[in-house]
């Protein structure tokens, strides 16, 4: 993996716990906004649009750096948008750039031939 790529799904994973919570954040304003008069939900909602739009795009990078399948890529999407889906990725996202990193040293160090 070069670091064009690694640097794409650092961003993405960076991007993707705080996507989540505002998100969880979002749905509880939006609870407390019905229930009481606490109305947080235009500050939130801007926070958390940022953040949806800053995950989109680092999604978008990551695709077209990772060269991921259709289906790889339409999971990491679908995960943006489930309350506690961002946490989900965002470790999926380490663990793969783990193995990435694993995978290069061992061609790096001649174990494989990948």
């Amino acid at each position: 993996m070069d670091i064009k790529t690694a640097s794409s799904l650092h961003r993405l994973r960076l991007v993707s716990a705080p996507e989540a919570v505002s998100f969880l954040l979002l749905l509880v304003c939006s609870v407390l906004k019905r229930t009481t008069d606490f109305n947080a939900v235009p500050v939130m909602g801007a926070i958390h649009g940022v953040l949806f739009i800053l995950y989109v795009l680092f999604w978008l990078d990551a695709w077209n750096k990772t060269k991921w399948s259709f289906g790889a890529a339409a999971l990491y999407f679908v995960l943006s948008v489930l309350p506690f889906g961002g946490f989900v990725a965002e470790r999926k996202l380490k663990r793969e750039a783990e193995d990435a990193v694993i995978a290069s040293r061992a061609r790096r160090e001649g174990v494989v031939n990948a």
